[in-house]
């Protein structure tokens, strides 16, 4: 569930050294700001930022950025930063409809989407993440071996974005109905909160990984 009004989020965020401010003023040269080439990964809608911090701690050799719309959601990941300081990770507080407007063509080598949002209504289908007009801006940014993971809890989320794929020009490479039970896709797995809490709960986890046509 989401937090909402949590006093001096905005605050915090602009004076924390883990967000990036002007990220538009970072366009291409986010390398420049690791002080390394390694691989680049983002996640999109990261939340409290569990997942993305795991995934920093476990793999050194990769630069993450996580990137949240909500402050009052965005300010408990940096708290945890400040408790533990990741050197190849950092923040940005925007909407992902802006996300070419930050990362140039070929920047990024992974997307991950973790239990986004699902915009039941169908007037609202082209905000959800896996949407085809979200697939042509991430094929924008992705490097020619890059591909996206995206996994949900929710069927029909899950079915629309499959649904996705074909009018998007993007291509499965590994899918599965019941993550937790697939032990190929389970290998190396990382679980978000409300991963760990649905699962908990016996319900199937839906994830696919993807990439764009040429």
């Amino acid at each position: 569930m989401r937090l909402r009004n949590v006093s001096g989020s905005r605050e915090a965020i602009a004076r924390s050294r883990f967000v990036i401010q002007n990220p538009t003023e970072k366009k291409n040269h986010w390398k420049e700001l690791f002080c390394n080439s390694h691989p680049i990964q983002i996640e999109i809608g990261m939340g409290k930022g569990r997942f993305i911090m795991d995934m920093a701690r476990l793999h050194p050799e990769i630069n993450y950025i996580g990137i949240e719309k909500y402050s009052s959601v965005l300010i408990r990941g940096i708290q945890k930063m400040e408790k533990e300081e990741l050197p190849n990770l950092y923040f940005i507080r925007m909407d992902a409809e802006e996300i070419t407007d930050v990362f140039g063509e070929g920047e990024v080598d992974k997307i991950y989407l973790n239990f986004s949002d699902p915009w039941p209504k169908d007037r609202h289908a082209k905000r959800r993440l896996p949407s085809r007009e979200f697939l042509n801006r991430y094929r924008a940014i992705l490097s020619k071996e890059g591909n996206l993971e995206f996994k949900t809890d929710n069927q029909a989320l899950f079915s629309f974005a499959l649904e996705e794929l074909e009018p998007a020009g993007w291509h499965l490479e590994q899918v599965t109905y019941d993550l937790h039970s697939d032990k190929n896709m389970m290998e190396g797995n990382v679980m978000t909160e409300y991963e760990e809490r649905f699962s908990s709960m016996g319900n199937p986890i839906y994830k696919y990984i993807i990439f764009p046509s040429e």
